[in-house]
């Protein structure tokens, strides 16, 4: 199988997003010698520095079913493609996968690969007025596509799992618990 995984979050090392994300990814390379992973990282300003792969080695980089394939896509144009319009599925970027598992910021569609993504919380709903009315806003669009087409969505603890079923109506079967490792 091969599995699609946005990390442009790891530009934001040492944020909650970041940690999260590189301890997934590292544990899943560390179990799962089988499966191909293919790596999506866009940033316009931020260059893609090895560093932020803390949780790749040397020979990993050099290990065939480990692929990274980098943009220089600002975000704002990611979230109106991927979070407006819709449009612009991620195979176009990162070539065939089964499964795409997104991030943080924005919710590509996909020609035929199964979708999955993280859910950190949802402050956006809970709190609009305490937070930047672009990232609500951003959040809510992105979200609206998670509730949609997402077959699975990663939840960071059982409360932000009560939440997605509560405010996003996203049926119990669909949400798993990973949590945050130490």
């Amino acid at each position: 199988m091969k599995i699609g995984i946005d990390v442009s979050q790891l530009v934001y090392s040492n944020t909650g997003v970041a940690n999260y994300l590189e301890n997934l990814v590292q544990c899943l390379l560390k179990v799962d010698k089988e499966n191909e992973y293919v790596f999506f990282f866009s940033s316009l300003r931020r260059k893609f520095l090895i560093s932020n792969f803390k949780f790749l080695n040397k020979s990993q980089f050099l290990n065939p079913k480990i692929k990274i394939n980098t943009f220089k896509i600002p975000p704002v144009l990611l979230d109106f493609l991927w979070n407006r319009l819709h449009i612009v599925p991620i195979e176009w970027f990162i070539g065939d996968v089964d499964v795409f598992i997104s991030s943080d910021w924005t919710q590509p569609p996909t020609k035929k690969a199964k979708k999955a993504t993280i859910l950190y919380d949802l402050i956006v709903h809970k709190y609009p007025n305490e937070t930047d009315k672009k990232i609500v806003d951003t959040q809510r669009r992105r979200l609206t596509w998670v509730k949609k087409e997402c077959d699975v969505v990663f939840c960071i603890s059982e409360s932000t799992k009560k939440d997605a079923m509560e405010i996003l109506g996203i049926e119990k079967r669909k949400l798993k618990v990973i949590y945050p490792g130490i």
